[in-house]
């Protein structure tokens, strides 16, 4: 046999072999990402069941498929005999807020981190690491009692959680500066040649490069104040129309009616899940650009 008939031989049995790879790749992966699915699935099938008392549901079929399909729990949301148009309102005022102004604080810090150099810089930055290793959740009492100085508890909640996740926003520059180091420090010394001051510099030439950045940004601290539950259920804690989603929803199943608040529960869940997976789809590629063009040593 020649060596080209080997060469052959050996070309075809590395294809197979890599085709049986893939192969079982895809396969493992749908079936990963069957079980990722079946509870989001099960989730939007329970939110179209209408609960009646009088049936009895036996086995985890009846209870994951409905045999009738209804929007009763979608019209309980907007009917007015909930707050949950109130809930939804404060969430999204909340998270709106929280990312602007959140994205604003974390590209001026991040940019003086990048770009400037001063004393205890180093130190700074070191002492922000040790200290986002504590959990925020050490501070809650602190933080209680100071927000209740200034009104700013329970019906004055909504402010209040926006004020603290603004104020500490500044420590979560990692990303964000390690974005800023990619772009080369020539450009900002050629406009301060030019006669550019620092901020003409962030504004006109480092911000329009950040898009992919900014996006990130955003998006991250869009999605904290959407799924925060334990700091807003403290600090709106007794007063209804300061709810947001997470809190109200949950006390939904914490009724004595637990099955008949479950699908409404259910239907929530898949309106509070739209506005978070539209950004997704539609800035992901934006947002994989921001978590791997920072992602650098800094």
């Amino acid at each position: 046999m020649s060596n080209t008939d080997n060469k052959n031989d050996s070309n075809a049995s590395m294809s197979k072999r890599k085709k049986a790879d893939t192969t079982i790749s895809y396969i493992v992966l749908v079936l990963i990402s069957i079980v990722w699915l079946f509870p989001f699935v099960g989730l939007l099938l329970q939110s179209f069941r209408s609960y009646d008392p009088k049936v009895e549901y036996g086995g985890m079929v009846d209870y994951l498929i409905p045999k009738t399909f209804s929007l009763d729990n979608y019209r309980f949301l907007f009917s007015g005999e909930t707050n949950f148009i109130k809930w939804y309102g404060n969430t999204l005022v909340i998270a709106f807020f929280v990312a602007l102004f959140q994205t604003i604080v974390v590209l001026c810090v991040s940019y003086a981190l990048s770009r400037m150099r001063f004393k205890g810089r180093k130190l700074l930055m070191r002492f922000w690491l040790v200290l986002g290793m504590f959990p925020g959740f050490l501070t809650m009492i602190c933080l209680y009692f100071l927000l209740k100085q200034f009104g700013l508890t329970q019906a004055g909640a909504v402010p209040g959680l926006i004020l603290v996740a603004v104020a500490s926003s500044g420590m979560g520059y990692y990303v964000c500066k390690g974005y800023f180091d990619t772009i080369p420090r020539a450009l900002d010394e050629a406009a301060m040649i030019d006669g550019a001051s620092r901020a003409r510099i962030f504004f006109t030439m480092i911000i329009p490069m950040s898009k992919p950045i900014i996006i990130y940004t955003a998006l991250v601290a869009f999605m904290g104040p959407w799924c925060d539950y334990i700091f807003a259920s403290y600090i709106a804690f007794g007063h209804d129309e300061s709810y947001n989603v997470a809190v109200a929803m949950t006390r939904w199943v914490w009724t004595n009616d637990y099955q008949g608040y479950f699908t409404r529960f259910c239907a929530g869940g898949i309106l509070v899940a739209v506005p978070v997976t539209v950004l997704f789809m539609l800035l992901q590629n934006y947002y994989v650009e921001g978590v791997t063009g920072g992602a650098v040593k800094g």
